[in-house]
C-alpha cells in the first residue's frame, strides 16, 4: 500500500457517534431546542413589540440613567443607523440571538473559569479543549450542531455558545488567579465567609479581565451569527449571505456595518453596565 493511500477520515468515527446520540437522547436533545426557541422568542417579541422610535428612546433613556448621557447619544445614533439602513427586524433579531447566546455562554463559562483558578488539575484538563476550540474554524461549530438541531436558530445558538465559551473561560481564569494574595489573606483574617470573599474581594479585582472576557464573547458570538445565516438563522446574517449569493454589494455593505453597530452597540452598553457595578473593596 503507497503512502498517498494512506488517509484520515474522523468523519468514519463521528458519523456513528451522531447516529447514536440522534436514537438515543433525541428527548433531551428535543427540549434543549425548545427551551431555546422560547427564550429566543420571548426576546425577539420583546425587541419587536415597541416601535422602533419608542424602543430608540427607551435605550437611550435607560442608558443614561444607568450608564451616562455619552453612552445614551451613541446608543441612539447606533440604532438610528439600524433603522435608516432598512435592517432593523433583522437587527433587532440578531441582537436578539446574540443576547440569549453570550447570557448562556457566560453562564457555563464563569463557574468553569472559576474552578480552573482554584483547581489546577481541571485547568489543566481544560486548556488543550479549549486550545483545539479557539484553533478549529468557527463554520466547523455549525456542522454537528446541524446535524442534531436540524436548520434553523436553535443551531445557530448552539454553535454560538460553544464558540463563544473558551475567551470567556480563559479570561475568568486569568481575572481570579491575578486576585492580590494579601487581599484574599486579609479577607479570610478577618473571618469573612468564602461568598463575601468571591463577591467582595474576587469579583471586583478581576472585573477589568471579565469586561475583556465578555467583550470577547460578545464579538465572537456576533462573527459567528453572521456564519449561521447560511443555515437559516435569520437576522443580519441571513442578508449578509443573500447579498453574497445575489452579488449585490450594497446589501452586503449595509448588512456589514449594521452589524458593526449591532457590535458597538452591545459592546458599550455590557462595558458601561458591568463597570458601574464595580464596587470599591470592602471587606
Amino acid at each position: 500500500m503507497a503512502l498517498t493511500d494512506l488517509n484520515l477520515s474522523p468523519g468514519a468515527y463521528l458519523a456513528p457517534l451522531f447516529d447514536w446520540l440522534n436514537t438515543h437522547l433525541h428527548g433531551l436533545f428535543a427540549a434543549i431546542g425548545r427551551f431555546v426557541e422560547t427564550m429566543l422568542g420571548g426576546v425577539e417579541a420583546l425587541l419587536l413589540l415597541p416601535p422602533f422610535y419608542a424602543m430608540i428612546a427607551g435605550v437611550c433613556l435607560l442608558t443614561a440613567l444607568f450608564i451616562n448621557l455619552r453612552s445614551a447619544v451613541l446608543a441612539g445614533v447606533l440604532l438610528g443607523f439600524c433603522w435608516l439602513s432598512g435592517f432593523w427586524t433583522a437587527s433587532m433579531q440578531t441582537i436578539a440571538l446574540v443576547s440569549v447566546a453570550v447570557i448562556i455562554a457566560v453562564a457555563v463559562a464563569f463557574p468553569l473559569g472559576v474552578l480552573a483558578a482554584r483547581v489546577k488539575r481541571i485547568d489543566n484538563a481544560l486548556g488543550p479543549v479549549l486550545n483545539v476550540m479557539q484553533t478549529v474554524p468557527p463554520w466547523v461549530y455549525l456542522i454537528p450542531a446541524v446535524i442534531i438541531f436540524s436548520l434553523g436558530k436553535v443551531p445557530a445558538i448552539m454553535a454560538t455558545i460553544i464558540y463563544g465559551i473558551p475567551p470567556m473561560l480563559r479570561l475568568t481564569t486569568l481575572g481570579f488567579r491575578q486576585v492580590p494574595k494579601d487581599l484574599l489573606e486579609l479577607g479570610q483574617a478577618t473571618g469573612a465567609k468564602p461568598s463575601t470573599i468571591l463577591f467582595k474581594i474576587e469579583l471586583p479585582s478581576a472585573m477589568p479581565t471579565l469586561l475583556v472576557g465578555l467583550n470577547q464573547c460578545i464579538l465572537m458570538s456576533l462573527a459567528m451569527v453572521v456564519l449561521a445565516g447560511l443555515v437559516g438563522a435569520g437576522g443580519l446574517g441571513a442578508e449578509v449571505t443573500r447579498g453574497l449569493t445575489r452579488m449585490e454589494m450594497g446589501l452586503g455593505l449595509r448588512a456589514g456595518l449594521a452589524i458593526v453597530a449591532v457590535a458597538l452597540l452591545l459592546d458599550r452598553l455590557s462595558r458601561g453596565l458591568l463597570s458601574r457595578r464595580a464596587r470599591p473593596l470592602r471587606v
